[in-house]
């Protein structure tokens, strides 16, 4: 466990102190597009977020490679060498996307030749646990097309849903959490080696999205940009397709006891089958949802609109941070529900659990302009929104008070500094390039 937590510490930490020089550089270079009628920012906001998250890849790769522990995962599988390849490729059509803004197809076959190329070195699909049937072997034409399959599928669910700031990175370390929780469990409980190479990619997944978070949480300072999401899309369905179709569930000698326990310990056997898709259940719906809205419009279905689970949260009321911890709460509800029925599929009181937290779930969802009060003790812990209002009225007048008493001159003295309106930019140094753009109501 202390190599995964090295490799995502120090892929964590390259992420996060690249991610300000390359903001720069996207700056020079002009990856900051204008604003678009979909979009929800009111500020120009340079992109190009995924040369940060690549090379926090590289850096987790290398220093897996160096540990003594996981050294062996690079000399027995070639599933990290296929990672890296087909991350190199998936990453540098997402820099041309967001600097010179390619052709939807053009984006699609180059995800097709990136998922190929990993099928080439041998990261592929090579059986399924089917429950009721038993393990199917499938051919190399079905299990090449299976995987390309869950390759572009993932990565354009991961890209449909980067539409709010901290959006997408966020949900992807949630699910990616309750993967490496199971994938460690799978490898370290049950001695199986070949799920190493899936714990390896979640925990390099999970430091790629906890280093850019802080740059791009409300209000971002930069994009991850396609470059972005589809790099951990790919980094995602890699771990999937290793756990799922490289792992031999015969090796986890549950056939043993009654019938009925032998149900219930063939659970992690199944769970292959459901993780994944509970790792991108959220963005996997997201994307059906919009492909059938645009086909019944009779438009492409990669034409960009506003009809997102995310843009439906802020047409309803929500607020920007509030929508993003909704799909937050939704992505872990999922993905822990999941989890937790893996260890223990018998207890009714995991069953109970996920009943009452999506209750909780969709009380949040319908009530969008509620606002919690915290209590008077935890009040200079929290923003101001969320404050009582007569304490908060308190402590702005004191604070008032307190600024005309140091700002009061002995003698008077001219201000000769111009005014900052809100139309100007500069209101908010970190984000403000260009003057903000006013729009009209696109509702």
């Amino acid at each position: 466990m202390r190599e995964y937590l090295l490799t995502l510490c120090i892929t964590a930490a390259v992420t996060y102190l690249l991610t300000g020089p390359v903001r720069k550089f996207a700056i020079v270079a002009g990856a900051m597009p204008e604003i678009r009628a979909r979009d929800v920012h009111r500020e120009p906001t340079p992109r190009l977020g995924g040369i940060a998250m690549f090379f926090g890849l590289c850096a987790g790769l290398l220093v897996a490679d160096h540990l003594s522990s996981l050294n062996w995962v690079f000399e027995k599988s070639n599933e990290p060498r296929a990672l890296l390849s087909g991350a190199a490729l998936i990453w540098l059509i997402g820099v041309l996307d967001d600097k010179f803004e390619i052709d939807a197809l053009i984006k699609l076959g180059g995800q097709m030749i990136a998922a190929g190329v990993m099928v080439m070195q041998g990261l592929t699909i090579l059986w399924l646990p089917i429950p009721g049937v038993g393990n199917v072997a499938l051919t190399q034409w079905q299990g090449t097309l299976l995987t390309v399959a869950l390759v572009v599928i993932t990565i354009n669910a991961v890209n449909f849903v980067d539409g709010l700031d901290g959006l997408a990175a966020g949900m992807v370390c949630i699910a990616t959490v309750a993967f490496f929780l199971y994938a460690y469990r799978v490898w370290v409980s049950y001695g199986i080696e070949a799920a190493a190479p899936a714990t390896l990619f979640a925990s390099i997944l999970m430091g790629m999205c906890l280093g850019f978070l802080p740059h791009n949480m409300h209000p971002a300072r930069i994009f991850m940009g396609d470059s972005g999401s589809m790099l951990i899309g790919l980094v995602l369905a890699a771990g999937a397709i290793s756990i799922t179709g490289q792992v031999d569930p015969d090796v986890m000698n549950l056939f043993s006891g009654s019938e009925r326990a032998t149900v219930h310990q063939m659970v992690p056997v199944y769970i292959p089958l459901l993780m994944p898709l509970t790792i991108i259940a959220i963005p996997a719906a997201d994307l059906v949802l919009a492909i059938v809205r645009r086909t019944w419009r009779g438009q492409s279905p990669f034409a960009a609109d506003r009809g997102h689970l995310h843009h439906r949260l802020l047409e309803i009321g929500h607020s920007h941070s509030r929508a993003v911890l909704i799909m937050y709460f939704w992505s872990a509800l999922i993905a822990f529900g999941a989890l937790a029925y893996s260890v223990n599929s018998a207890s009714m009181w995991i069953v109970l659990g996920v009943v009452f937290l999506s209750a909780v779930g969709l009380v949040l969802l319908l009530l969008p302009r509620f606002t919690p009060r915290v209590p008077v003790w935890a009040q200079r812990f929290v923003p101001p929104r969320y404050r009582r209002r007569r304490a908060a009225a308190a402590a702005e007048a004191e604070l008032a008070m307190e600024a005309v008493a140091q700002d009061a001159p002995d003698e008077p003295e001219t201000d000769e500094r111009a005014p900052v309106t809100a139309d100007v930019s500069g209101v908010n140094g970190a984000t403000a390039i260009g003057t903000r753009g006013r729009f009209p109501d696109r509702s």
